[in-house]
């Protein structure tokens, strides 16, 4: 185990034994790249957890409690760095260059080419507003996608507010369509909404690297994303990466659907911003 590693070494160990919730925290941890503001407080708020919550996921991990917990995170982050210093950079570049090949090559292997194609002619078909749910790295990833297909024409919307999210979930329309990303299926904000939007008879479309199969009951697709704890790397790479290469997928089956329509209307924001083709 590298020098720098061994909390988050921990929390893979014990992955599978934590509750949803504390996967949620797992995640958090796992993904993150910075030292910030660990108090058991501030990420309470921020996940949408208990306090006992992150004191259950820090013993499952091995700690006497949530103080330990990040006391030994914090103090990984320092040892990290200060092997970093002494690596050699053509190193780095080789780890992250077979962290890309790993996570590129497990996204293709998991696409279903039949179900794009679905999600695409729903796209296509839809008569109301998409909006496209997600938080953090995932939210990145639904306001790309509102870039990407409102230049094709496609009315669409991202929203990355929890309250937004709740609010519009409440509100939309039987027959409409709902997109959502989250990595690790338990954002709580963003899996309540769905399930809000489904009740309201909305088609709803799951981006997920979960695999609950209950997941099924509240979705009409769930699109399985490749993530990285899946996978034997190393050092970690941004995690909204494999959702950014099946939002490539997406969007060439939704231009081939029409393509001299969407075509002209890619056109048409181009010349709206003044941009050459």
């Amino acid at each position: 185990m590298a020098k720098g590693d061994s909390t988050k070494h921990k929390i893979e160990e014990a992955y599978t034994s934590l509750t949803k919730s504390e996967q949620g925290v797992a995640d958090y941890f796992l993904e993150n790249t910075a030292i910030s503001d660990f108090s058991s407080k501030h990420i309470s708020t921020l996940l949408y957890v208990s306090e006992a919550t992150l004191s259950r996921f820090a013993k499952k991990c091995g700690f006497k409690g949530y103080r330990e917990f990040v006391y030994m995170y914090e103090l990984d982050f320092k040892d990290y760095f200060t092997e970093k210093e002494e690596k050699e950079i053509s190193d780095i570049t080789r780890s992250v260059r077979k962290n890309y090949k790993d996570i590129m090559v497990k996204a293709f292997d998991l696409i279903d080419e039949d179900q794009m194609r679905r999600i695409a002619s729903r796209l296509s078909n839809t008569e109301y507003t998409v909006p496209v749910y997600g938080m953090g790295s995932s939210g990145y990833v639904a306001r790309e996608f509102q870039l990407r297909f409102m230049r094709l024409g496609l009315d669409v919307i991202a929203i990355t507010d929890s309250q937004m999210i709740a609010m519009n979930a409440s509100l939309v329309k039987r027959g409409s369509l709902v997109l959502a990303f989250s990595i690790s299926g338990t954002t709580k904000v963003v899996m309540d909404s769905i399930k809000k939007a489904k009740q309201n008879g909305a088609r709803v479309v799951l981006f997920t690297s979960s695999k609950d199969k209950k997941l099924i009951e509240i979705c009409d697709e769930v699109v399985e994303v490749a993530y990285l704890s899946e996978l034997e790397t190393g050092t970690k790479i941004s995690p909204q990466i494999s959702l950014l290469i099946l939002l490539d997928v997406l969007y060439t089956y939704y231009f081939a659907n029409d393509s001299y329509f969407k075509a002209e209307k890619y056109k048409r924001t181009l010349s709206a911003l003044e941009i050459k083709i």
